[in-house]
């Protein structure tokens, strides 16, 4: 038993590192599209699409080959009789480079995008309607396909015309889009959102690039965002799998597999084909959900109360099953008729002979598949597939080799106390990870049911428990006793105790850095050592915030939550505006603020340096009707204070991501390229010191 103790210490190790995220990305290519000012009847001319691209970003060309995986750039053609197509679409300079997460060689776009078609003009003043569809990445991030539409007139006589695209901004959903639907469009008002874009911009469809808002000789190089790699995902999805190996509803099914190959022929390659069948079921559910999946679907999953509750039901339900409450199981019928249909053998009877190892490992799997997909939510496409292709592989590599070889079984361990371990303290981390999709509810609706020391209680009593547990004090149902504590054991309940021991400050105040960005903001705090020690400064405002009632800054720091009056008071006392784009359920907000905003080169320039702005894109709480107003980026009504703020990061700043800093005057125009998360302190520190610099040469 006690070689196996080494996995129970593994198995927290690695849970207490497993983020839940989900984060928005900025869209990184800018469109414009363009044709000849004018054309005859009958002349073939040539039409140009071309996109820049942001640093480090590449898009995929329209010759790509569509079976290695990523989305060719494409273009959808409105049927027109002015016109007809000439060949094919023609993409411009591409690269050709072998990428391993593709298995082959992509042609893509690097810096610009550049795709040519031909056309001959039919009937005179042709107008060339259409929409691109296009795939970004960045290393081994990659958007979802983007779709963005445009119109192309040319023109009989000499005249000149401009040529714009109809929506410079892709159609993908957007954190505005996920943040607000309204309830009833006939009874929305027709005010449209006040200095977010002009009427004239908004009627051609133009918007504005926040670079092209920034003087070219105060534009910093942009800070080094972190970008969540593909490899790492894939590595801790492989881990979940091996977890989910020592769940007690697996280990079973191993005598069950073995069982029925030995009554196989031809065992190696039928074993081989069940290991690739388990790889095809998870995947499939892989792909299902990167379908679905938006950055409007992750920005309902990560904030709204629906999904949040659902989670913490769901893991709450798990837990208390985990710990022996009772059992969760199938419905037998649907198991039974599996597993019937696995005894007919071939290659049908190895197909459901896998799908009834899914159907019945499904009550200890689904937390930790459910947890993979929550991760990788974000309208991500290769994310969840490649996700789910790791942690099948995982589950499936023993299933095959004990298909493949059914003698090893002799030296199988029997399950028994040491598998009911590993259940028990699985239990205990079901609950405290249920907690933290109970707080994203609550502090998104405002419920002050979990402040940020009443969440530090319950965590420490479950690690508590947990160390005592391991133990040998604690006791549940189907334990056996415990006793002798093994060495690996006792090293896990010391790492687990360290772990109580480094939480309990932070029922004072202590800052808690490493879990910043899983425990509630230290705005939450009720009881604050801190407090009176000197650290925060007199106010310094001449005038109450609005919605002050409902945000707070941490540090100490005085601010806005309201753009107008914000940029109102800068103008007033001649200050730069900070404006952070923020999220209750940001967990990297929550990392920036505990990490670098508190250092003091920062927290001294963000005191005395800027008006601070804080804009929550999340925040549920619905405005009087008055208030409410129509975007003129998706025509949306804006209700809620999370909804606005979300549509002015869009319209004004082209961006949808947080944490988004960005620097601008009393008018609100950028004085900096903004910044992203970037742990760098000395790196915050030049953006703010730049900021403030071009506002002194105003």
């Amino acid at each position: 038993m006690k070689r196996f103790d080494w996995l129970l210490f593994g198995v927290l190790s690695f849970l207490l590192t497993l983020p839940v995220t989900a984060q928005i990305q900025k869209n990184p290519a800018s469109w414009t599209f363009s044709g000849p000012a004018t054309a005859k009847v009958g002349e073939v001319v040539e039409l140009r699409l071309t996109a820049a691209l942001d640093n480090g970003w590449h898009m995929y060309s329209s010759d790509l080959n569509p079976d290695l995986g990523p989305v060719p750039t494409s273009v959808k053609w409105k049927d027109s009789d002015t016109y007809e197509r000439v060949g094919g679409l023609l993409s411009l300079n591409v690269k050709e480079e072998f990428e391993e997460v593709w298995g082959g060689k992509v042609r893509y776009f690097d810096g610009k995008a550049a795709l040519v078609q031909k056309i001959r003009v039919l009937k005179p003043n042709p107008v060339v309607e259409g929409t691109v569809e296009y795939m970004t990445c960045s290393g081994s991030t990659c958007l979802p396909p983007a779709e963005t539409d445009f119109t192309i007139a040319v023109k009989a006589s000499g005249e000149a015309i401009a040529v714009s695209p109809t929506a410079i901004a892709p159609s993908v959903p957007t954190a505005a889009t996920a943040l607000s639907a309204p309830t009833s469009d006939s009874a929305a008002p027709a005010a449209v959102a006040p200095s977010l874009a002009s009427a004239a911009d908004s009627a051609a469809g133009v918007t504005s690039r926040a670079e092209d808002l920034i003087p070219e000789k105060i534009i910093p190089e942009p800070g080094q965002n972190e970008d969540r790699s593909l490899l790492g995902f894939a590595i801790a999805a492989f881990l979940s799998g091996l977890l989910a190996l020592l769940t007690p509803c697996v280990f079973p099914i191993i005598p069950m597999t073995v069982s029925y190959f030995t009554k196989q022929d031809h065992g190696i390659l039928k074993a081989l084909f069940y290991g690739a069948a388990i790889i095809a079921i998870y995947v499939l559910i892989g792909t299902l959900v990167s379908r679905i999946n938006g950055p409007a679907f992750a920005n309902f999953v990560s904030t709204h109360w629906l999904p949040n509750l659902l989670f913490f039901a769901i893991f709450f339900v798990f837990g208390l099953s985990f710990l022996g409450l009772f059992e969760i199981v199938l419905p037998s019928s649907l198991v039974n008729k599996a597993d019937a249909q696995s005894e007919r053998g071939g290659v049908l009877g190895i197909l459901f002979m896998a799908f009834t190892l899914v159907l019945v490992s499904f009550s200890c799997t689904g937390p930790i598949v459910g947890s993979l997909l929550v991760a990788s939510a974000g309208g991500e496409v290769v994310k969840p597939i490649i996700g789910m292709a790791a942690f099948s592989s995982a589950f499936a590599i023993p299933f095959t080799l004990f298909a493949a070889f059914p003698q090893w079984l002799k030296s199988l361990p029997k399950s028994g106390g040491w598998l009911n371990s590993v259940k028990v303290v699985l239990g205990f981390l079901e609950l405290a990870l249920a907690l933290k999709f109970l707080s994203i509810a609550d502090q998104v609706y405002h419920w002050n049911l979990l402040d940020r020391e009443v969440f530090l209680a319950f965590w420490i009593v479950i690690f508590t428990l947990i160390g005592f547990y391991l133990l040998g004090k604690v006791r549940l149902p189907h334990d056996s006793e415990v006793k002798t504590v093994s060495i690996p054991r006792l090293l896990l309940a010391i790492v687990t105790f360290a772990f109580v021991v480094y939480m309990v400050p932070g029922l004072f105040g202590a800052p808690l850095k490493a879990l910043a960005g899983y425990l509630p903001p230290s705005t939450t705090q009720d009881f604050n050592l801190s407090a009176g020690t000197g650290e925060a400064a007199p106010s310094t405002l001449t005038e109450k915030p609005k919605y002050s009632e409902l945000f707070k800054f941490p540090h100490g720091i005085e601010g806005f939550f309201h753009y107008e009056q914000a940029v109102a008071y800068a103008k007033k006392v001649n200050k730069p505006v900070f404006i952070d784009f923020t999220g209750h359920g940001c967990v990297n907000c929550r990392e920036m603020e505990a990490r670098v905003w508190v250092e003091k080169p920062v927290l001294n320039r963000l005191k005395n340096d800027f008006v601070m702005l804080a804009l929550y894109v999340d925040d549920k709480t619905e405005l009087p009707e008055s208030e409410w107003y129509t975007s003129t980026y998706d025509s949306r009504v804006k209700k809620t204070i999370g909804a606005q703020n979300a549509d002015l990061q869009i319209t004004k700043y082209n961006n949808n991501a947080q944490p988004y800093y960005c620097i601008v005057d009393a008018s609100g125009k950028l004085l900096v390229q903004p910044q992203n998360y970037d742990l760098n302190v000395d790196s915050f520190v030049t953006f703010l010191d730049s900021g403030k610099r071009a506002f002194q040469a105003l």
